[in-house]
């Protein structure tokens, strides 16, 4: 048993040993969540009752309680008003190719510069590394410097190329990979199997969680995406969805109800991915956090 092992089976008898402990933990626990639920509570009660109703409410505990109730009425207004089918493919579509790509591309990078050897990969991944803290506003006029060249600006590709590539997700491949023994591809290696196949067959698989967690970061930051869709596109044929928000925010009649109804279908999505890749998103994240 290791030494981290031990470290936590001592902390977890330590915790089980004091049920005062365990209920001041699970209190502040309980505590914690009901904080961070009370904005999606509020959201979704909202997007059920009168849009004349969401202001009056919003002083009080009543703001949580979905009463008069409305069903759906906010929803299919909101669809209708706000054109939502098409900005939602929109994000879809973005979204979707950004995370498949990246998924692709970051991979191979930080496989790259896990196992190959070839001079500078250190300083190359330095480089991964001091890219991590440059922030996206100082890369935004020169990318649409760019974009405007080549006529690129209004389309899929403006709002897709730029983010393919993370230098965040690239390191969290590569911390991941560092993890895995070589003993495993020297295996397939004596067995005849070619560099492609000891990649999608030995060591992407043992990748899971790693691509589970980029696949929920990229998809977050992307589907959130709001500076840069707002500057290179005019038009709602390839508008996402938070421009799209903020343009139906401010279109009259201004109807909180319809407006609370679309956020809700927006992180609707958001919620289902991580619900689904939870535990490979824990592994993940753990993982590449020791390492690195």
């Amino acid at each position: 048993m290791t030494a981290d092992s031990d470290v936590r089976v001592s902390a977890k008898k330590s915790v089980g040993a004091n049920p005062l402990w365990r209920w001041v933990l699970y209190s502040v626990m309980i505590v914690l969540a009901a904080f961070f639920l009370f904005p999606l509570v509020y959201m979704v009660a909202s997007s059920l009752i009168p849009d004349d109703q969401v202001l009056a409410k919003s002083q009080s505990f009543e703001a949580f309680v979905p009463t008069p109730f409305v069903g759906l009425e906010n929803f299919s207004d909101a669809i209708e008003r706000a054109n939502l089918p098409r900005v939602f493919a929109n994000s879809v579509i973005i979204s979707g190719l950004i995370v498949s790509l990246g998924l692709v591309v970051n991979s191979l990078f930080g496989y790259a510069l896990a196992r190959l050897r070839f001079p500078g990969r250190k300083l190359l991944v330095g480089v991964v590394v001091a890219l991590i803290i440059i922030p996206f506003e100082a890369l935004a006029v020169p990318l649409l410097f760019m974009g405007a060249q080549v006529g690129w600006l209004d389309t899929y590709q403006i709002q897709i190329l730029p983010f393919i590539a993370s230098p965040l997700f690239i390191f969290l491949f590569y911390t991941f990979f560092l993890s895995i023994p070589r003993s495993l591809e020297e295996a397939a290696m004596i067995d005849g199997a070619s560099p492609v196949e000891i990649f999608t067959r030995v060591v992407a698989p043992l990748a899971k969680p790693a691509y589970a967690t980029v696949a929920i970061l990229g998809f977050l930051f992307s589907w959130g995406q709001f500076l840069w869709p707002s500057i290179v596109t005019r038009g709602v044929d390839v508008r996402p969805l938070p421009v799209g928000i903020g343009v139906f925010a401010t279109t009259p009649p201004v109807s909180w109800g319809d407006i609370m109804a679309y956020t809700v279908l927006m992180t609707l999505p958001l919620l289902v991915i991580f619900l689904i890749f939870q535990r490979q998103f824990v592994q993940g994240v753990a993982s590449s956090g020791v390492k690195g």
